[in-house]
């Protein structure tokens, strides 16, 4: 045996037992006389002793060899230690060392393996296998580990079947560019890598499996941010026999069992609300309801006056800030010039502070009175004390700068605590969106979501107003599931298809085989998928995905590691049948 025991198990019980340790050398400090090293694994850290009066010389000398990182085998015996650590578990013992074997050496590693690090993100990237040694990445992944467990069990526990789909599957546009693999075999012919199971799992329901899950990769081609990752992790399910209502409770069910089992918080209410009332409220489908704040649109008691930016505008909508009425001029500065960045495009804000003895005081004195600021607390929901920050322009556009100032506003105020957590279903989200550039519609979801029954009849005379039968799950402004009640009909897939511009062939091209599998029986049926990433990094406090998967990718795409990708040789793509025409 390499190790008796880890490095996080020993305490005063094994006083005097003799153990076999094996892992890192953490750190080192040589007293001459006298030499203590930190040892570590996974496990946790224990201290080594060397005792020039107790230790064999050539153990003693070999130990004064030891560099950081170096990977070691010690046995010895656990005796009390006279200096204790009450910061880690084998803080009241150390290993007196009668034997050790260095396994390998180290070079310096780059960065220091710390909690706390001197390593920059691009460097502890590129040496991924190092950072993993590090505690908070380690214990990420520990936790992902726990949170798959816990949703295994749930699921397993409710009757679901664990399934897999293929990797190497048909090109079908499900909304992002697809990954791409060609075929050595079939030649000028390409498999792509799935962006979901989502065929696949449909054709399970056909096949009478009636309830499915996986923890499975997906990936798409599309450009990447800090929470985005090309390939990406999602806990598919589909459910046969079953409508909206079914499905929203097993996977709220699944919600609370996360949340008591991995945090030990219970949350009972999980509300739901409509697509447009999302939008008219927080001006985003994913609102974080931590905190209020709540839209208050102003048009009806802001556009009877002679301000011109006002009367222009499409919407003028504003929001109360709780407690900042006091904010200085320049603080109310800053967060113009927040919103004036390129990345929000704002062009002003107008302010008003709502004061404790009740008075109000604007950037637009000049053109309302009192009792217009009056009208606007009200609406927004202001109190003495508040601070009312107001956007006009394009609805759209606004409702979008407006729900970013809300969040950074919250952000900065601490209202966004990462121990808190407010689930809520987002639904009756529009069927179809129009795209000016290619002048059609595309599926807001994907093209095998079903229609809202009672909207039925408007999918010939007015698609655009058609709600689908679709449902998300956010969780601290994080979408953090979604999914719909899939059609199961030939003939309504086919008008669907139609819709979207596909001609009768390119659907038959496509996805002939789902329609003909249809034909045969398929039963009602519906699922969801949760973004397993993003649902472990909330569920660990924290905002980006990273450090909560082994080796992640930057924001390129690239795998700086492994630099991938990378080019092939001329002997495979000649294998291939494929020639590079690079400029």
């Amino acid at each position: 045996m390499y190790r008796s025991h880890t490095c996080g198990e020993l305490n005063r019980s094994h006083i005097n037992t003799e153990v076999t340790l094996a892992g890192w050398v953490q750190k080192s400090r040589d007293k001459g006389f006298m030499n203590w090293v930190d040892l570590r694994d996974r496990y946790g850290i224990t201290q080594l002793i060397f005792d020039e009066s107790r230790t064999e010389k050539s153990v003693f000398e070999a130990a004064k060899t030891l560099g950081r990182e170096f990977v070691i085998q010690v046995k010895g015996t656990v005796i009390e230690r006279e200096a204790k650590n009450k910061n880690i578990p084998t803080g009241d013992i150390e290993i007196l060392v009668s034997e050790l074997t260095i396994l390998n050496a180290a070079q310096l590693p780059p960065f220091t393996i710390e909690d706390e690090t001197d390593g920059g993100e691009d460097i502890r990237m590129k040496y991924r296998y190092l950072d993993i040694r590090r505690n908070p990445v380690k214990n990420s992944l520990i936790f992902r580990h726990k949170v798959s467990m816990e949703v295994r069990n749930y699921l397993s526990n409710h009757g679901f079947c664990e399934i897999e789909t293929p990797y190497l599957i048909k090109s079908t546009p499900e909304g992002a560019r697809d990954f791409v693999v060609p075929s050595r075999m079939n030649e000028g012919q390409f498999y792509a890598l799935p962006q979901s199971p989502q065929t696949f799992k449909q054709l399970l329901m056909v096949g009478g499996m009636d309830k499915y899950f996986q923890i499975v990769k997906c990936f798409r081609d599309e450009d990447l941010r800090a929470d985005r990752q090309p390939e990406f992790t999602q806990i598919d399910c589909e459910m046969a026999f079953v409508e909206q209502e079914d499905i929203l409770n097993v996977f709220e069910g699944l919600t609370r069992h996360l949340l008591k089992e991995i945090k030990g918080v219970e949350v009972e209410k999980f509300p739901r609300i409509t697509y447009d009332y999302a939008m008219k409220t927080y001006g985003n489908d994913k609102p974080d309801i931590r905190f209020d704040m709540k839209f208050g649109e102003l048009n009806a008691v802001a556009q009877h006056k002679d301000f011109p930016v006002f009367n222009a505008a499409e919407l003028v909508v504003g929001i109360a800030v709780p407690g900042c009425a006091s904010y200085s001029r320049k603080e109310i500065d800053a967060l113009i010039d927040w919103i004036k960045r390129p990345q929000i495009g704002a062009t002003g804000m107008v302010y008003v502070k709502y004061e404790l003895d009740g008075s109000l005081k604007s950037s637009v004195d000049k053109f309302y009175d009192e009792a217009d600021l009056k009208k606007w607390a009200e609406i927004t929901n202001a109190k003495p004390g508040d601070l009312i920050l107001i956007l006009s322009g394009k609805a759209d556009k606004t409702r979008t700068q407006l729900s970013a100032l809300r969040m950074e506003v919250a952000t900065r105020l601490g209202l966004r605590k990462p121990d808190e957590f407010a689930p809520l279903w987002v639904v009756d989200f529009p069927l179809l969106e129009w795209d000016e550039d290619s002048q059609r519609y595309h599926a807001m979801h994907h093209p095998f979501t079903s229609p809202k029954p009672e909207d039925m009849k408007l999918i010939e005379t007015e698609p655009g107003k058609v709600r689908a039968n679709a449902y998300d799950m956010v969780l601290n402004g994080n979408e953090i599931g979604g999914g719909s009640i899939r059609i199961h009909d030939r003939d309504l897939q086919s008008r669907m298809f139609s819709l979207l511009g596909f001609t009768p062939e390119q659907a038959e091209n496509q996805f002939g085989f789902l329609m003909n599998a249809f034909q045969f029986g398929a039963p009602p049926h519906g699922g969801l998928a949760f973004g397993l990433d993003r649902l472990v990094a909330i569920l660990g406090g924290q905002e980006t995905i990273r450090d909560f998967i082994a080796f992640p990718k930057n924001n390129s795409g690239r795998d700086v590691m492994i630099d991938a990708p990378s080019f092939i040789d001329e002997a495979q793509l000649n294998e291939l049948h494929i020639k590079l025409d690079i400029k």
